[in-house]
């Protein structure tokens, strides 16, 4: 999750429907307010920049009628693995429809499926981390829960790899979406970032057990996703603008730390830099 970012899938604002009715549905969806399409549109424009200036191949989702505002949020619809993708079951109704059009469009690069998570399993790569490669952590909650983990551990093992689960807290309940990925992001080989008071005991055991150093984020940025920060490799890190205390703490800490606007299109949505992007190639 941290190596050199190549190759990366995203799904623009208009891709997802955030210019069209879609947008009527933003308060089912749990947004904060109506989107302003032309915004969100600025911001992710100016994210997808981010992404090429470091170096990544940046590969855009098609529109389909089946997509809801969420789709913007690529991260969490499959995971990808060195044995194809993995088509996620989301927890959030709405969503379950992305996963097909994941592996179609991962298919077209050249990308085969692995396999996907069926009902009554649910799972969402949002809750999924790699903490080498051989393990993966799978948060335990609203949106993942234990079939879909137990169907994961059964398609991986074959291929070596050990799956981990982490309890998640109860947070803001079901209609809130809570992931692993917004408590925790992997910044190194050796270093996580960390929303300290919300990470499960389990979970803080097993990151020092396994030698891991947490950053915490400043606690006061928590509500602007302070805690999803994409790693682009070589300690290069892409964050919002907004968590300037956060992103100083990183910057002291010997990162580089790449900002860019997401006030529309990530804060309205609760889905921060990880979200937007569906890393298909590291090195």
């Amino acid at each position: 999750m941290t190596g050199q970012l190549e190759r990366v899938l995203v799904c623009s604002p208009q891709a997802a429907g955030w210019n069209g009715e879609q947008r009527n549905r933003w308060r089912e969806l749990g947004f904060l307010h109506a989107p302003n399409f032309e915004v969100a549109q600025s911001q992710h424009d100016g994210f997808c920049q981010q992404l090429q200036a470091a170096g990544a191949d940046v590969v855009q989702l098609r529109s389909s009628p089946d997509f809801s505002l969420d789709a913007v949020y690529t991260h969490d619809a499959s995971l990808a693995t060195d044995f194809g993708l993995i088509l996620m079951h989301p927890g959030k109704t709405n969503r379950v429809a992305e996963a097909a059009r994941h592996g179609e469009f991962g298919q077209g690069l050249g990308i085969p499926v692995l396999g996907e998570v069926k009902p009554p399993g649910t799972t969402e790569a949002g809750d999924i981390v790699w903490l080498d490669a051989q393990t993966l952590l799978i948060g335990d909650g609203y949106r993942t829960n234990p079939e879909g983990i137990a169907q994961m551990r059964a398609m991986l093992a074959p291929k070596g790899v050990e799956v981990l689960p982490a309890p998640l807290p109860h947070g803001g309940g079901p209609a809130v979406c809570l992931h692993l990925m917004s408590l925790m992001s992997l910044l190194d080989d050796e270093t996580v970032l960390v929303d300290l008071p919300w990470l499960a005991v389990e979970t803080v055991r097993l990151l020092r057990a396994r030698g891991f150093r947490m950053i915490e984020i400043d606690a006061s940025e928590r509500a602007t996703l302070a805690c999803n920060v994409l790693a682009l490799g070589r300690r290069r890190l892409l964050a919002l603008e907004a968590n300037r205390k956060t992103n100083e703490r990183l910057r002291g800490e010997g990162f580089e730390v790449r900002t860019f606007a997401g006030s529309e299109l990530c804060v309205n949505g609760g889905g921060g830099p990880t979200c937007l992007t569906r890393p298909l190639l590291r090195a």
